[in-house]
This record gives structure tokens, sequence and C-alpha cells, in this order.
């Protein structure tokens, strides 16, 4: 059953989940009472993905798809600039200069 929401398949979000704690980045694939489906990376390492990207070797960066069940969802929320400070997906474009949705796009 999907539910009514602001969100759309293909937009960038955050999820957060809890036990354990993980931040997630990534291109919204689906979203259901059952769960989240994301095509995106951890945000621990940000800084990182940013560098490699900006050096061309966004390939080693680990792209996952994955199902993660409601129950571990702690927050989920659009990626869009809020109180003056830019999206991930903005800081990523400008800091790489690649679009956040070629990046994200299934390989």
């Amino acid at each position: 059953m999907s539910l009514s929401l602001p969100f759309e398949t293909g937009q960038c979000v955050v999820l957060v989940l809890r036990e354990p704690r993980e931040r997630l980045w990534g291109r919204l694939l689906g979203l259901e009472a059952a769960g989240v489906a994301l095509r995106g990376v951890d945000l621990n390492p940000w800084e990182e993905i940013l560098s490699l990207v900006r050096q061309g070797q966004g390939e080693s960066v680990s792209l996952s798809t994955r199902f993660y069940p409601m129950h571990r969802v702690e927050t989920f929320y659009l990626d869009e600039a809020t109180s003056g400070v830019p999206s991930l997906g903005e800081q990523f474009e400008t800091r790489t200069g690649v679009a956040p949705h070629t990046f994200l796009a299934d390989r």
C-alpha cells in the first residue's frame, strides 16, 4: 500500500535510521508502509565521497540499492534547501561538478 505523501520516486532524500543509527542520502526508489527503497550512500564519509567524485573517481564510491524496513526509520525528509543552507544535492553539485541524479543513477 503506497502512502499519500509529498515524496515521489526519483527525488533526493535523507534517511535517518535507528539501531544502529545511520544517516543516508540518495534517490528514492519507493516508499510503502513496509519501508523505504533507496539508492544512495552513507553520509559518514561525505567529505571523502565529494573528494573522490571531484577527482573523477566516483565509481570508487560504494553506492547501494537497499530496502530499509519502516521500524528502522527514525526520520525521512526531502533533500531541500532550508534557512539559506543549500541541500546536500546542491552542495554535491557545487563541490563536484556532477549532478546528483547522474551520480545516483543505476550503473
